[in-house]
């Protein structure tokens, strides 16, 4: 479309100009506002969990088809945690004012969704929800949730997406974290599977005479579902997101029957969907209470599908852990009663919860918090090793991702930069090298050997390996005040190569705290909260290499004076990492038997 002035809006792919100036949108953004009347409401006046999630479901799902071109499916839907919990309220009209964090009849729902990043045949959407009070002008978050869609076979042949190209900062975090998150997200069965296997060899549990004990019987409730047109896409398959919200009105019932009482959803684990659903099919959804803790309780529904007539037997569709909470009049949790167990299957049921809710604690600790709010050292398990990976690697993602990065310091092309962010101070060192970027990769990656090249590093070992990609050390490292102790470090390394042409190699470390490695006074314990190297391939035989720590306290003495200019060490120690890198630069069949890369 064309106009005649500027005061018109034209479009031109991504880029669109109001008044001569540009302003970028998202090719793949959806937004979808709905107004919530009573018909989307529960008995309290409340949003239903279940009416958001086929909301955001939608959203989600036309955001990856606008990417796409054609119909595409739900796949999984990543851990939903509600950032506000919804607040038990009589009904009052709309114009009444209702707590801030309270979604209600009478606010406005605002959804946003868009395409983070697109594979082979997949794709990760993200999606925001905000609630909005229109009487008292006021905004906030309800929660932000991660989708992988499918686009839908033609015939036999599956749909090869094009590439996503991120744009804006926040567009090119998103782009990097998502090959971090499918990752995890394929590790997900494996982290269930290990942990369930460790739960199995837990004591059964024993309930005492005198507190409030209910049946878990009393909670198992089953429905069973018509899969009509309205409930359906074009082609005929059923919503992922009515699935969603059918396995959450059971879940509800079975958490509600607990303790007499309406219970409010607080989180929701990753769903992942076994196969399709069609019009027809008649949905049996189960449900009941795994295990009640002190103030919130695990439900387990499971989605079975089968055709009437059919000889097929049940189909399981869907899986899911819900956690509910119930709270009194002043919107606290009540102190739940004790759930006990079925014999045989309940048992393993109850065990499971209870070493299920610790992995959530940990994800939710380690991925959900903000950067500020996870400690320098987080305890290592083998439980929380997938999420301490992915944490350790998107944090680098995201600090290379920064701009507003400040030259300091250039010697022979070996660049300082500095970045102040808040409370924190980050520093990075970038250099040119003529070589392929997967041999650098390998010969930056053994961690013992960087006391070769780095003054810095006394002594370097491994504790343990964790797999191929992730090894965890014991580096030791002189001080910077003389006749002070020296210091050492407790150190997760991750490495990652590339997703796809354009990504880094990526090699992050953190600290981690080990309980056969803890402080003693022989050394004063430093922690290092966001360092590692990104490895960028720029041309045939050309690769940038750039190294980024965000300074803690222990590690910013090392740097100071560069910084200041009182000083070029930064460029001592890495014109020696080139001289290292060229003297193994041949040795990379060595390497790669040492490491397994």
């Amino acid at each position: 479309m064309t106009s005649q002035g500027g005061n018109s809006l034209l479009q031109d792919g991504q880029v669109f100009s109001l008044q001569n100036a540009l302003i970028y949108c998202n090719p793949t953004e959806v937004k979808m506002s709905q107004m919530v009347l009573p018909c989307h409401a529960n008995h309290q006046g409340e949003l239903s969990m279940g009416q958001l999630l086929k909301w955001i479901d939608t959203t989600a799902c036309l955001s990856a088809e606008k990417h796409a071109g054609c119909s595409c499916v739900t796949a999984s839907m990543d851990d939903i945690h509600i950032e506000h919990t919804i607040r038990q309220l009589q009904v009052k009209p709309a114009w009444h004012q209702h707590d801030k964090d309270t979604v209600c009849v009478g606010h406005v729902v605002n959804i946003k969704a868009k395409v983070n990043r697109a594979f082979n045949s997949s794709m990760e959407v993200g999606i925001q929800v905000s609630c909005e009070n229109l009487f008292q002008g006021k905004e906030w978050n309800v929660c932000k949730a991660f989708a992988t869609f499918v686009a839908s076979k033609q015939g036999t042949e599956k749909i090869r997406l094009k590439p996503f190209e991120p744009y804006t900062q926040e567009e090119q975090v998103e782009y990097s974290i998502a090959a971090e998150r499918r990752r995890m997200r394929l590790a997900h069965a494996e982290t269930i599977k290990a942990l369930l296997l460790k739960s199995a060899v837990q004591e059964e549990c024993n309930q005492s005479e005198t507190v409030n004990v209910v049946p878990a019987e009393k909670t198992r409730v089953e429905s069973v579902e018509l899969v009509l047109p309205p409930h359906a896409n074009h082609q005929g398959y059923t919503f992922g997101g009515q699935i969603m919200a059918w396995m959450e009105n059971v879940a509800t019932i079975a958490a509600s029957r607990l303790c007499n009482s309406y219970a409010t959803l607080r989180t929701i684990d990753m769903f992942h969907f076994r196969g399709p659903s069609q019009v027809g099919d008649r949905l049996v959804l189960k449900a009941i209470v795994n295990s009640a803790f002190k103030n919130s309780m695990e439900v387990g529904v499971c989605a079975h599908a089968y055709r009437e007539g059919s000889e097929d037997s049940l189909r399981h569709l869907n899986s899911a852990f819900m956690t509910f909470i119930v709270l009194d009049k002043e919107g606290q949790p009540i102190t739940l009663p004790q759930i006990k167990p079925e014999p045989g299957d309940g048992v393993r049921r109850y065990n499971e919860a209870n070493a299920r809710k610790k992995l959530r604690l940990d994800r939710k600790y380690i991925i959900s918090c903000k950067q500020t709010e996870v400690p320098l050292s987080v305890p290592w398990d083998p439980c929380n090793q997938v999420y301490l990976s992915y944490n350790n690697v998107s944090a680098l993602k995201m600090l290379a991702a920064k701009r507003n990065w400040v030259l300091d310091s250039e010697k022979n092309k070996v660049k300082l930069s500095t970045l102040e962010d808040g409370q924190f101070l980050s520093f990075k060192i970038e250099m040119e090298v003529p070589l392929e970027a997967s041999t650098i990769f390998l010969i930056l990656s053994d961690l013992t050997r960087r006391t070769e090249w780095d003054s810095h590093y006394q002594k370097c070992e491994v504790i343990q390996k964790v797999n191929d990609d992730d090894t965890i050390y014991h580096l030791i490292t002189p001080s910077v005040k003389e006749g002070s102790k020296f210091q050492d470090f407790v150190l997760l390394a991750s490495r990652r190569k590339p997703c796809a042409a354009g990504d880094p190699f990526v090699i992050a470390f953190r600290s981690v705290t080990l309980p056969t490695h803890l402080a003693t006074s022989e050394y004063t314990r430093g922690e290092v909260q966001c360092a590692g190297f990104s490895i960028l391939q720029q041309g045939d035989s050309q690769t940038k290499v750039t190294y980024y720590n965000q300074a803690s306290p222990e590690v910013l003495p090392y740097i100071t004076t560069d910084i200041a200019g009182l000083s070029s060490g930064y460029y001592t120690t890495f014109e020696s990492c080139l001289k290292y890198i060229e003297r193994n630069k041949n040795n990379i069949t060595l390497f790669m038997q040492e490491h397994k890369l």
